[in-house]
């Protein structure tokens, strides 16, 4: 298959899974990229991707582990090429499936990072005083504060349109990966929080309109291109507050602050598929890694200060 087919498959492939299963921006930007570093090493070989083996594909993953890359690349480059021939036999590109039996490497199972709601308290806390006028106070602290209460993804807290926080709302709905919508609720100080930044907000809103320009459609406005606070700035911002908070800036991400929230929830007792919802997980396998972090803290708990565990 030339060079022109591949990219067909791979273009056509793509097409049918943003339509088909709603599939994510960024997923579709990682399913591309796998695929055509894939392409490539079969053009470099000679092969022809309609006529690969499953040898061929073992070798190709032999190849990704020989350049070093990690067992988590490793496993979703499989993934990406899987779906794709499972997509090629559907379709009847092919008469059979040469990826569905290959196992691969599988993923690390690691414990994701997570903080104490100390820790948690004091980057709010810093959040408070981070900022070089009273606005951006208001906007850090209201950042911080729905991040922790609701376990939002990054990319759907800076995103969050203004019309889904408007009237002091015990919860708001948010549109989450694939397009798919849930409900999350707000704790009291998240909407104190929201309610102190929705008044500069209005007062920029109003400038605005008095200038004849339209008021922004985001709760977090930027002057970027999509029109909102961008993820790296929210990154770099949360790495400022972790340093005034006297935190390790290298142990804090947004991520990091949701897994808190999940961990928090579950130590309090919360039920597994009530978190999943809340995360907007949509299976509750994923889910479970919190009870692993969880059974790790109690085992360290047990260990620090059991006296039969003292050697």
């Amino acid at each position: 298959m030339a060079g022109a087919d591949a990219q067909r498959w791979i273009v056509t492939f793509l097409e049918a899974s943003a339509a088909e299963s709603g599939a994510a921006r960024n997923t579709q930007l990682a399913y591309g990229r796998d695929l055509r570093a894939f392409a490539d090493w079969a053009a470099r070989g000679g092969l022809d991707i309609a006529g690969l083996t499953r040898n061929d594909i073992e070798a190709y993953l032999v190849h990704c582990e020989a350049e070093g890359l990690a067992q988590s690349t490793r496993a979703r480059r499989l993934s990406s090429i899987r779906q794709l021939f499972r997509f090629a036999y559907a379709e009847g590109w092919r008469a059979d499936d040469p990826a569905s039996r290959i196992t691969g490497p599988g993923k690390s199972k690691h414990l994701p990072a997570t903080l104490s709601p100390a820790e948690v308290e004091a980057l709010l806390a810093a959040a408070r005083e981070t900022g070089r006028s009273a606005g951006e106070r208001a906007r850090n602290t209201c950042l911080m504060e729905l991040l922790y209460a609701t376990g939002l993804r990054v990319s759907e807290l800076v995103s969050l349109p203004v019309a889904a926080v408007m009237g002091d709302p015990r919860m708001i709905l948010v549109r989450g990966k694939g397009g798919k919508e849930r409900m999350v609720p707000l704790s009291a100080p998240a909407r104190t929080a929201l309610a102190a930044w929705l008044e500069h907000w209005q007062a920029e809103a109003e400038a605005l309109r008095a200038r004849r320009l339209p008021a922004p459609r985001f709760l977090f406005p930027s002057r970027g291109r999509a029109g909102h606070f961008s993820r790296v700035g929210f990154y770099l911002l949360l790495k400022e507050i972790a340093l005034r908070a006297g935190l390790d800036p290298a142990r804090i991400s947004p991520h990091v602050l949701r897994h808190a929230f999940a961990t928090h929830l579950l130590a309090g007792g919360a039920d597994l598929r009530a978190i999943q919802t809340l995360l907007g997980h949509a299976d509750v396998s994923t889910t479970e890694i919190y009870t692993h972090v969880l059974e790790a803290r109690l085992k360290s708990l047990v260990l620090d200060h059991h006296p039969l565990s003292k050697p």
